[in-house]
């Protein structure tokens, strides 16, 4: 029997694929490839590989604020960053 393929599409924004794309070829695999990987990953977990969760609002601050290192606070010593806590 000979190897049968389906085509699978998907839309997305350009920027996304642009980026997804470039990480792709750092790692030498196709985005067909990568999106085979995913769903045999998808099968062997019997879902998502991943948890996929709603985040709470501490953590979308701390999202926030790790996406803007400008903006976090520094400590000089181990010592001073304890005693902030």
């Amino acid at each position: 029997m000979a190897n049968q393929t389906v085509k699978v599409q998907a839309r997305m924004e350009p920027d996304l694929k642009k980026a997804a794309e470039a990480v792709f070829d750092q790692l030498g695999i196709s985005a067909t490839e990568a999106i085979r990987i995913f769903y045999k990953q998808v099968e062997l977990h019997q879902g998502l590989p991943f948890e996929v969760k709603i985040p709470n609002e501490t953590t979308l601050t701390a999202l926030q604020e790790a996406e803007n290192p400008e903006r976090l606070e520094t400590f000089d010593s181990v010592d001073e960053l304890f005693d902030n806590l």
